[in-house]
């Protein structure tokens, strides 16, 4: 088997190669089975190998030639410079949390959770049925399968309040994800130049999305109790904004979670304004230990844009999220959703769809949740006993992250310098601002792989941070 193998054919004819004169052919495939003793399927597969280094090319109805060395030289791409014209200063570069982290690293930024907390199998066995069903060639609505748009329709109506008309599956528009139904959001509902109020901190994903629909975003402060209420109205009454974006439940990154005055009194101050909140419901599978009502699920007015996305909760590879809205602004989303995307994948609608509606769904979605507990629970342990200097404001009840604020007198960009070198990666918390950040924070996620070394890493903070502060000439000389 080791003589017949394509790395030996590609071994011998690269050292003939090495000798031959470019352009030379090379000895038909038929000698070459013979010689080599192999198969064609074989001397083809090491021949494509060879293709693949750069050493041969293929004409086909002639024969395979010694292709010719190239010099390597520098690339000049001057002249985009003038074609695409000045960058905007304004836009985000890639987020911390989309960074791919060394596999020797303690991954503490990762915005997605690891796949050891996600459905594997429930995944697999959704996306085989679903190649075997006629969904690999159908064409989907441009609104979603409907089976899927009435399965999240009945997930708000479950949760909706007495007296409220619930939303039907003509309310659901189907989505590429949650990042898709926030740009169409924006697009629709505000629009270029137009303001939107938006909490700060919030979500880099909702900041990149404004961003690119040029819309001008102005910060509601918010903390781990959520939006200051009296400083959302006034900005409402100042810039005459007719969109909010928020989220209610565990938002991304401090993990606020509104009380039912506070949606309440938001509710009402967007309604008298005459506006919209869309709502991102982004952690609505990673509750923890409070099972919150979207703020949707109060409001039959048309007030409230829902959105909801399966691809953290699901699987990566399942990126199908869904907006619920109301009467004109449907439309206007679903004309936007169009013009970008057309339709969503019926194959991943199918597989999302056959996850959902499995018996053993929520059964995996209440071990997860006991398992994100526990990872909390242990990351705040680690930094409580080896990062003292770090504060959390508060335990999140839900969620991905923790929003660990550092002693004012730190230099943030150090920091997160010297935990890249130190082998920890995390989110830097100016990232989640969209004006200046109030202090230094970073987002640490308990999600990620290997929670065993959260000691580990809640130490090299420490050693780093210190570090840090000793370098700075505001900095106290602490012991370690």
């Amino acid at each position: 088997m080791q003589q017949d193998s394509s790395s030996r054919i590609v071994q011998g004819l690269r050292q003939w190669i090495e000798s031959a004169p470019t352009g030379t052919q090379l000895p038909s495939s038929r000698s070459l089975v013979t010689e080599y003793g192999a198969s064609p399927v074989t001397v083809q597969k090491a021949l494509r190998s060879l293709a693949s280094l750069g050493l041969v090319e293929t004409r086909p109805g002639v024969g395979t030639f010694v292709r010719a060395s190239r010099a390597p030289r520098p690339h000049d791409y001057s002249w985009q410079t003038a074609a695409l014209g000045p960058r905007n200063a304004a836009s985000p570069q890639l987020a911390s949390a989309l960074r791919i982290a060394s596999g020797d690293t303690y991954d503490l930024g990762s915005g997605f959770p690891d796949p050891s907390l996600l459905p594997e199998r429930l995944v697999r066995s959704a996306f085989a049925r679903a190649a075997r069903s006629r969904a690999t060639l159908s064409w989907p609505s441009a609104v979603g399968l409907a089976d899927l748009r009435a399965w999240f329709a009945s997930e708000l109506a479950a949760q909706t309040a007495p007296g409220v008309s619930a939303p039907t599956a003509g309310d659901v528009i189907i989505l590429a994800g949650s990042q898709s139904g926030l740009s169409a959001a924006f697009r629709a509902l505000v629009g270029p130049g137009k303001p939107l109020l938006i909490e700060s901190p919030t979500y880099w994903g909702a900041i990149l999305a404004a961003t690119q629909a040029n819309v001008q975003l102005v910060p509601v402060p918010s903390s781990a109790e959520g939006p200051d209420p009296e400083a959302l109205d006034r900005a409402f009454t100042q810039t005459g904004a007719r969109a909010f974006y928020a989220q209610p439940s565990f938002a991304n990154p401090h993990g606020a979670l509104w009380s039912q005055p506070l949606r309440e009194q938001v509710l009402s101050t967007v309604q008298r304004h005459g506006a919209f909140v869309i709502e991102d419901d982004w952690a609505h599978d990673f509750a923890i230990d409070a099972h919150p009502r979207p703020l949707a699920a109060q409001d039959d007015g048309g007030h409230v844009v829902y959105l909801r996305s399966l691809t953290k909760s699901v699987s990566p590879a399942v990126r199908v999220g869904a907006v619920i809205a109301r009467g004109p602004a449907r439309e206007r989303l679903l004309h936007v959703t169009q013009s970008e995307s057309v339709f969503v994948s019926a194959v991943l609608q199918a597989a999302a769809l056959e996850v959902v509606t499995s018996s053993a769904w929520r059964t995996h979605l209440r071990s997860m949740s006991q398992q994100l507990g526990a990872r909390r629970d242990l990351l705040a342990q680690a930094l409580a006993e080896n990062a003292p200097l770090v504060q959390l404001d508060h335990l999140p009840r839900g969620g991905l992250h923790l929003w660990a604020r550092l002693p004012e007198a730190a230099d943030l960009a150090a920091v997160v310098a010297g935990l890249q070198r130190a082998g920890v990666s995390v989110v830097p918390g100016h990232e989640l601002f969209p004006a200046e950040p109030t202090a230094p924070y970073l987002r640490l996620t308990f999600a990620g792989p290997d929670p065993g070394n959260y000691v580990h890493a809640a130490q090299a903070l420490h050693e780093v941070l210190h570090e840090v502060l000793q370098n700075s000439s505001q900095g106290t000389h602490l012991p370690l």
